[in-house]
């Protein structure tokens, strides 16, 4: 398992959180090879991070409609 320095990452809001404080995501594009996500109610608690690759299509299916609650 490969571990990614957080400390100096820029984190930025999902345009999906909600504007109340709830259900707030936080991700970085400080990186080349991966993702971090977070939640933004817990900005020291766990981080996930995932590939790139993996990211984009997460995103690309939620914008096209095909993920939904």
């Amino acid at each position: 398992m490969r571990t990614v320095d957080l400390s100096a990452a820029t984190w930025r809001k999902s345009s999906y959180s909600n504007s109340d404080g709830g259900e707030c995501v936080e991700v970085s594009d400080d990186f080349a090879a991966v993702v971090p996500v977070r939640d933004s109610k817990a900005p020291h608690g766990p981080v996930l991070a995932f590939p790139v690759s993996g990211w984009t299509s997460f995103v690309g299916g939620v914008k096209n409609g095909q993920l939904t609650a």
